[in-house]
């Protein structure tokens, strides 16, 4: 099987925000891997794993950290393959996330990071898939059936709360 997306976390903390992306993969069909890897405390493990990455057919690397949230943009600075930054949360931090988010979206000219909203696994497995998508129709179909779901379940909501607010008749 070919990996389609790897996903890269500075800590095992980071897995449980993650495992969001994981759970959209494989309602798609995606196949995936996810390592911990640090670019500060194991740069050349993060190198490796990036450099593999290209060599065994993946498309796309999403990469979860908080505080400084060097991996995305170290996991940038080593492929042109396109790299999803997710900010993450901390408990070791006091500013929630936004260190996070400035870091992973504060990248110089060439080394772009397509970042998400801080925890926002879900959305980075999203792109991911839309930017697999641009190579596989039947990809492609799924994501335009699951946008129908998702508007079905919108119309859903609102019949449900019109009929929770009617008021009765004066």
């Amino acid at each position: 099987m070919i990996i389609k997306v790897l996903i890269l976390i500075g800590s095992g903390s980071d897995a449980p925000c993650m495992s969001k992306a994981k759970e959209v993969l494989d309602e798609l069909g995606i196949a995936y891997e996810m390592h911990i890897t640090s670019a500060h405390r194991s740069p050349e493990r993060t190198r490796k794993l990036v450099k593999d990455a290209r060599a065994a057919g993946c498309q796309v690397i999403m990469c979860g950290a908080g505080m400084a949230a060097h991996l995305a943009g170290a996991v940038a600075a080593e492929t042109t393959l396109p790299v999803i930054g997710v900010p993450l949360t901390s408990k070791a931090s006091p500013l929630a996330g936004v260190d996070a988010l400035l870091a992973t979206v504060q990248m110089p000219p060439s080394m772009p990071v397509a970042t998400v909203a801080i925890d926002g696994a879900k959305n980075a497995a999203w792109l991911a898939a839309q930017i697999l998508a641009l190579s596989d129709p039947a990809l492609a179909k799924k994501l335009l059936l699951a946008r129908v779901e998702a508007i079905k379940e919108i119309h859903a909501a609102d019949e449900r709360l019109q009929i929770e607010w009617k008021r009765p008749a004066e």
